[in-house]
């Protein structure tokens, strides 16, 4: 006669009747969870990566419009939940008085949480040079990361990678003089970090401002400064004036450094030569 098949556990395996046990596995999370998170709830993130959040308006617009198309990142922190990622899309939303918010809902230590929003921070578009440089650097910095691995994760060349992180040792006066400038073109703010001193570096920035130096004049400067050269072609001026259209003045001297007194002098004495040609009086000291 054959046996009838047992059903269920083996005699081996006890069941656990522990009364936490189903809480125990309910509260552990098998991966990211997209939630929708009252708003009241949620904290901004106080290792926010990037300097300014900038204009709002726009992305505002758009959430009125369209909604939140991406969810922010945010980890859960005692009743709580902190951001991650997506702090702008946080300051609209709370701006526009909404209720809550789309959220993946992470269950992450605070190493990891700080380098995903590093990373997603670095992977936008509208972050300012700067911006990205020290970002860079705190990747570096906190998790000890050496350019291949930071190149690794955010998904550019290594000697990008080597190039951004330079400009993260420019000091906050060259910065002052560059952002005040309008910006400088990415290679000549890796020109400048190039530079061994940093008030080397402030002296650069100040004399490519303050005489509006193209690109060669710029090389040319940063080769004398760095010593691979003894002495400068020229002391080049550029004048460029609001409206470009009309006309750009510029004006190269032979002696290697020249004062703003100098450069009136020379001014007014081509004014000068001009109108004698002309035959119009000359002009009064």
């Amino acid at each position: 006669m054959q046996k009838a098949k047992k059903s269920g556990l083996p005699t081996s395996v006890a069941m656990k009747h522990d009364g936490h046990f189903v809480d125990l596995i309910s509260s552990r999370s098998l991966g990211p969870r997209i939630r929708m998170i009252p708003i009241e709830k949620i904290d901004p993130n106080p290792h926010q990566a990037r300097c300014e959040l900038g204009n709002i308006e726009e992305l505002q617009d758009s959430i009125r419009s369209k909604g939140i198309l991406e969810p922010i990142l945010v980890r859960a922190k005692g009743s709580r939940f902190e951001i991650i990622a997506g702090e702008r899309r946080f300051m609209a939303s709370r701006n526009l008085s909404l209720k809550e918010l789309p959220c993946i809902d992470l269950d992450v230590e605070d190493a990891e949480a700080m380098e995903i929003a590093l990373i997603e921070n670095l992977q936008r578009k509208d972050l300012d040079i700067f911006e990205e440089a020290d970002g860079l650097q705190a990747l570096a910095d906190i998790h000890g990361y050496n350019h291949e691995q930071i190149s690794e994760k955010i998904g550019k060349a290594r000697s990008t990678i080597t190039e951004i992180l330079s400009i993260a040792r420019i000091p906050q006066r060259a910065r002052d003089i560059i952002q005040e400038a309008g910006g400088f073109s990415r290679s000549t703010i890796i020109e400048i970090a190039k530079l061994k001193t940093e008030e080397d570096m402030v002296k650069f920035a100040h004399d490519i401002a303050e005489r509006r130096l193209t690109r060669e004049d710029t090389r040319d400067l940063a080769k004398y400064l760095k010593g691979k050269t003894k002495k400068l072609k020229y002391y080049v001026y550029n004048f460029v004036p609001e409206d470009t259209d009309r006309f750009r003045l510029r004006l190269e001297f032979k002696k290697q450094a020249i004062t703003k007194q100098e450069i009136i002098s020379v001014l007014q004495e081509i004014i000068e030569q001009i109108r004698k040609k002309e035959g119009t009086p000359a002009l009064k000291p």
